[in-house]
């Protein structure tokens, strides 16, 4: 990508708009329309809640549980929103792309912004979910965005990558759809990792190894309780970079593999 067009006044110009049309295009049509962004995240969250807390009772030992929880299937929700909407960015635009010239890297980081805006609103839920629970705010809360930019980074090395494939191979959103629901559950959302540690600590070494892991671990880290289970916990040598070269490593193929087939795109949407 060239630098001096990525700067562009009238790329940043088209970004904010096309971001905008599409947060409004997310919720026209609906009756409650703009509180679905807070709706979905609550009600995946309840019914998590009251299965495996109140039935299974797992997290019992985990300070301030609800939001523990709460923030897991936010940051979740997140990532699988970045992703399948910036897969699909190129297809749904594709009109767009054959009749304008522009980057067209636009298109899919655009389609992310909506997704970053509905984070925005429920990290403010959280905090006033995490005051009425007792947390007890502090300057870690600030730290919270350095793992939100990782895994808004890794998403978007995700979408640029399966994206640019997307387009000739449209099997790649079903494949996603089913790797997504496979990660819900490698990575510890619902559970605490420490139960995972108990059968097995190389288990739960592997697991924090996850990108997505160490992200949602780092916030609720910072955000909730410093007895959340980090990658440094578990991981006290140079492995503990591991999750940040997976993210870079994504990116930058990601990047060069959009580079590389974004010359196609008009023939082949």
């Amino acid at each position: 990508m060239n630098i001096p067009r990525v700067l562009n006044r009238k790329n940043r110009i088209l970004l904010k708009e096309l971001a905008k049309t599409d947060f409004k295009l997310r919720y026209q049509g609906s009756v409650l329309g703009y509180l679905w962004a807070l709706l979905r995240p609550l009600m995946m969250f309840a019914i998590l809640y009251i299965v495996f807390s109140k039935l299974l009772r797992i997290g019992s030992d985990i300070p301030h549980y609800p939001v523990y929880l709460l923030c897991g299937t936010t940051l979740w929700s997140f990532f699988t929103e970045c992703t399948s909407q910036g897969i699909q960015a190129i297809i749904v635009r594709g009109d767009l792309l054959r009749k304008i010239s522009f980057p067209k890297y636009i298109v899919v980081v655009s389609s992310q912004l909506t997704a970053l805006i509905n984070l925005g609103i429920n990290l403010i839920v959280i905090v006033i979910f995490a005051l009425i629970n007792g947390v007890m705010p502090t300057w870690s809360w600030l730290l919270i965005v350095f793992p939100i930019l990782e895994l808004y980074v890794l998403s978007l090395g995700i979408a640029f990558l399966l994206g640019s494939i997307n387009v000739k191979y449209r099997d790649i959103t079903s494949i996603w759809d089913v790797i997504v629901q496979a990660l819900f559950y490698a990575v510890p959302i619902i559970y605490p990792i420490q139960m995972v540690a108990s059968t097995s600590v190389k288990a739960a070494k592997l697991i924090l190894l996850n990108p997505i892991a160490q992200c949602i671990q780092d916030v609720r880290y910072n955000l909730i309780t410093t007895e959340t289970v980090t990658t440094w916990n578990y991981v006290l040598n140079p492995t503990v970079i591991i999750p940040i070269l997976i993210v870079i490593v994504i990116l930058v193929l990601g990047a060069l593999t959009f580079r590389r087939k974004s010359k196609f795109f008009a023939e082949e949407i």
